[in-house]
């Protein structure tokens, strides 16, 4: 009769997956602080990046997970 064993014993696929979520969690890291940098931007840096007080607003207004 054949050895079946219900517990799958290599580790490789949990490694991949908090691999990916480690990477998930910095891009949110990521996105957080660079949106409170620019929160904090005063209005000539935003004129000179091109951009609107409202556009900063309205990316300053996005939860993290959101791209």
């Amino acid at each position: 009769m054949a050895d079946i064993s219900l517990h799958y014993s290599s580790k490789a696929p949990l490694a991949g997956t908090f691999t990916a979520f480690n990477q998930i969690f910095g891009t949110w890291r990521r996105r957080a602080r660079e949106r409170r940098e620019l929160a904090n931007l005063d209005a000539r840096t935003i004129r000179d990046l091109g951009m609107s007080p409202g556009d900063i607003q309205f990316e300053d207004g996005k939860p993290f997970w959101r791209d």
